[in-house]
């Protein structure tokens, strides 16, 4: 069985804006379109962005007017609470979207942050709701975008509502697992974007109940963590613990 790719920090390269010349076509808004119909989507794409690690792709507050395919790079969406603390409320990768929270209010709801150099191709929202008018198959598949983050909040729902801190960890680390998966690169070996405290902010969970879990783990041989690169021994194991939450339900 050939390697997989890992998945290491990405180095931004000069490379083609079209979408028809992408290769994140099959993941992001193109899927399923005709080769006119893709280099119509391409006129859409007003520019692309890149980003510095740490610099805001948007803030909560700011006019929504487009939304942003990541083309490389990986974000983290979060929300200042009223007492100072910020809440994590997702991780963005390659091939996904941004800007969603945007279009019932038309005003951001959250932050966007870059969490390494990254680039963005901006889509203005009201040009892209006028071509699905045209493209039945743009909206269909726009609305299977907007139901898969749908159904990924009911999953950290279920996260924070039903699971131990380990369940939940597990559960974290099998779905970047399948996210990487998607994307090419290898399901068990692949560097984390966040910090341990960003990951326990998205989870619900305390720093030091993220790094116990994480030390756990390794000692009982799920997985082994040389700082942020992480590799996964034993996906049975982790799915075996979701298996048993589930089992309790």
């Amino acid at each position: 069985m050939p390697n997989r790719k890992i998945a290491t920090p990405i180095s931004l390269v000069e490379v083609k804006t079209a979408c028809s010349n992408c290769n994140l076509h099959e993941l992001c808004l193109p899927m399923g379109l005709s080769h006119d119909e893709v280099e119509k989507l391409d006129e859409l794409v007003s520019n692309r962005r890149r980003l510095k690690r740490g610099e805001h792709l948007y803030r909560a507050g700011e006019p929504f007017d487009s939304i942003f395919a990541v083309r490389s790079g990986f974000f983290k969406t979060d929300v200042l609470l009223e007492d100072g603390r910020e809440q994590v409320t997702g991780f963005q990768m390659t091939g996904e979207l941004l800007g969603l929270d945007g279009i019932s209010t038309e005003i951001h709801s959250c932050n966007a942050v870059a969490l390494e150099d990254s680039e963005v191709c901006a889509i203005p929202f009201s040009h892209l709701e006028g071509l699905s008018r045209e493209i039945h198959t743009l909206q269909h598949h726009f609305h299977k975008v907007m139901s898969r983050e749908i159904v990924r909040d009911h999953g950290v729902m279920m996260l924070l509502g039903t699971m131990r801190a380990e369940e939940r960890l597990a559960a974290f680390l099998l779905n970047l697992s399948q996210r990487f998966t998607a994307r090419g690169y290898s399901p068990a070996e692949f560097y984390l974007r966040m910090t341990r405290e960003e990951i326990g902010s998205y989870l619900g969970l305390k720093l030091e109940t993220v790094s116990r879990a994480f030390s756990r783990f390794q000692e009982e041989g799920l997985i082994a963590v040389q700082q942020k690169h992480v590799r996964i021994l034993n996906i049975p194991g982790l799915k075996q613990l979701m298996n048993h939450q589930q089992g309790r339900g």
